[in-house]
């Protein structure tokens, strides 16, 4: 039998990770805003192969350059487990498509021009290569790689998201380094509130056992325990 805490906490590191992954919309906007028009970005310095970068808010959205305009990214969608619809699966991914997508974990790698990809965000280009000098594939292969995976697939924020599928396409293994940080900062969160928890114990434990402490050190004790409490 699996024992359910990894599992529980993956669940809630996977929702929290998803108030993060949403793309917000305008300040006073009703719906859903369109994608710059057809021309907005100049594709002249992309080259097939290339790793497109666009960062949010919050997260950084990944994406592999196919040429003449075409971006192949792995986007949470919920159409694809409902309908085959081409047409339909085709339109730019909504908010609401994506949460759900999210929730069933059910995602896409699809093909869209660099403006529905980048959706007016600044772009960078194979920003990543520093962080794999000796592991960059070839343009070619990584493009192949990436139209071979389109279409349906499973989705986890945690260990199959946009970040894994273009590191796998451009440098051979699946990695999610903002992933990784967001699970670390979680960790370290923790740690911290557990280490304050850890002090407020052993401070009242010693007044049980040694008596009233002096009024001065009463502070001591407590203050950081309202302070875990109010965080």
């Amino acid at each position: 039998m699996k024992n359910p805490v990894p599992q529980a906490a993956s669940l809630l590191l996977e929702k929290l990770l998803l108030l993060v992954h949403i793309r917000p919309l305008p300040a006073g906007s009703g719906g859903e805003t369109p994608p710059p028009a057809p021309g907005y970005y100049d594709t002249s310095c992309f080259k097939r192969g290339d790793l497109l970068e666009v960062p949010r808010t919050l997260f950084i959205h990944f994406g592999i350059y196919l040429g003449e305009n075409r971006v192949a990214h792995l986007m949470p969608d919920i159409l694809p487990a409902i309908t085959g619809d081409r047409r339909q699966i085709q339109q730019v991914v909504t908010n609401k498509r994506l949460i759900l997508g999210v929730i069933a974990r059910t995602a896409s790698v699809r093909v869209d021009t660099v403006e529905d990809f980048a959706y007016g965000g600044s772009i960078l280009v194979n920003h990543m290569d520093r962080l794999f000098e000796d592991q960059v594939l070839g343009s070619e292969e990584a493009a192949r790689r990436a139209e071979k995976l389109v279409g349906t697939t499973a989705y986890s924020l945690l260990w199959n998201n946009c970040e894994h599928f273009v590191t796998y396409c451009r440098y051979g293994a699946p990695v999610s380094f903002q992933t990784e940080k967001f699970c670390e900062t979680v960790k370290m969160i923790i740690r911290d509130q557990r280490s304050v928890l850890a002090s407020v114990l052993v401070g009242l434990a010693s007044i049980v056992c040694l008596g009233v402490a002096p009024s001065t050190t009463l502070p001591t004790i407590f203050i950081p325990f309202f302070l875990w409490m109010a965080g």
